[in-house]
């Protein structure tokens, strides 16, 4: 059965991105993607984003939040009840929400930020905790929370928790004052394990890894059998690319990630778990990060909700950063694990060695010469 994925545009308003630097706050897409799987075995499961025509919902929200022009929008809804839907639908959400000792509010004097005027920052996450909790997502992705502050967090964990979801957060490594959290409903989720990741690399990043199981069973291909089925999440957050020869290091991180995971399933003896992986990847859909998370079967719930191909990298937006370009860096990747894939370390080799050629070629060496040059 085909189900058409349903979208509501809302009106344009003039300069809806292009708010001044100073004001500058993530326009804070919120990737929100409600798919609904299928399974052809019991640990199998084909995420709807991999397999059109099965139904896609995925809506980007430009957040009404102070300081900034807005687009309105208007996203589809979950229902709230899964039990009493047709089908068992999953929602996930990411969103960048802007600490607050990163927030700056005066464009003469950078070291004034959002976090020495509380009248700003708290009413700001008030709103972005209305955003979240009218969204309901079965899964909810934050970055760059104010970790430092307890309050702030406090606000988090109590509104969170009364709508009923089980929190889990991280802070950045060397006290850097913000975050992850990485909050599951108890009506889609329990948790199986969590886990931990510290890069312990320049840059202070970190990463969650959630393993759990759905509450509410989903059906198999034979319409006879229902199980239960487990999924691994991630949240991260990734170093900005400050300049071209932290590449690399942002690379890394994220082979760091998919190497955990390939070792937790082993570890546990999991065989065909989907994957979901959240969050700020701080690199566009051209950079060597997107072409690495693709060769390992990933796919952006984005690209496929919108039918859009890897070539389309200027069709949306997620914020304007600190120095003032527009950007697309928030992700929602789903891998099948059905779909064959390069070996890890296959991909890897390769992305390295396209840095390193594309760093050459920048210097203005023939791609000849370029290897040549490797090979002194």
């Amino acid at each position: 059965e085909i189900i058409s994925s349903e979208f509501e545009r809302a009106p344009k308003r003039p300069n809806a991105i292009m708010q001044s630097h100073h004001n500058r706050s993530r326009l804070s897409v919120i990737l929100r993607s409600r798919f609904i799987p299928c399974f052809s075995s019991p640990l199998s499961l084909f995420v709807v984003l991999a397999a059109v025509p099965l139904p896609i919902y995925f809506s980007g929200l430009l957040s009404p939040f102070s300081g900034r022009n807005n687009k309105a929008a208007s996203v589809m809804r979950l229902n709230s009840n899964l039990a009493s839907t047709v089908e068992p639908n999953i929602s996930c959400t990411t969103f960048n929400i802007l600490a607050p000792i990163y927030k700056r509010v005066d464009q003469q004097n950078p070291s004034i930020r959002e976090s020495d005027f509380r009248p700003r920052w708290f009413p700001r996450n008030q709103r972005i905790l209305d955003c979240l909790l009218h969204q309901r997502s079965s899964v909810i992705c934050l970055q760059e929370v104010w970790v430092g502050n307890e309050e702030l967090v406090n606000m988090y964990h109590e509104r969170l928790g009364s709508a009923g979801y089980t929190i889990f957060q991280l802070a950045r490594t060397n006290g850097r004052g913000d975050g992850l959290l990485t909050a599951i409903h108890k009506d889609y989720f329990k948790l199986v394990n969590y886990r931990e990741l510290l890069f312990n690399d320049f840059g202070d990043r970190v990463a969650q890894l959630l393993h759990v199981k759905s509450v509410v069973p989903f059906p198999l291909d034979d319409g006879k059998q229902n199980i239960q089925q487990e999924v691994l999440i991630v949240n991260t957050h990734l170093l900005f690319p400050h300049d071209s020869s932290l590449s690399i290091v942002r690379l890394h991180q994220v082979y760091k990630i998919l190497e955990y995971l390939e070792a937790y399933q082993q570890e546990n003896k999991l065989t065909h778990m989907p994957i979901i992986l959240c969050g700020d990847w701080n690199g566009s859909k051209r950079g060597h990060v997107y072409k690495f998370l693709r060769s390992q079967g990933f796919i952006s719930s984005y690209d496929v909700a919108h039918q859009y191909t890897d070539s389309d990298a200027h069709r949306w937006v997620s914020h304007r950063n600190h120095r003032g370009n527009i950007c697309g860096v928030d992700f929602i990747w789903l891998c099948n694990p059905n779909n064959s894939r390069k070996p890890l370390r296959t991909s890897w080799v390769e992305a390295v060695f396209s840095i390193i050629k594309y760093q050459l070629q920048r210097a203005s060496i023939a791609e000849d010469s370029a290897f040549a040059f490797l090979g002194a």
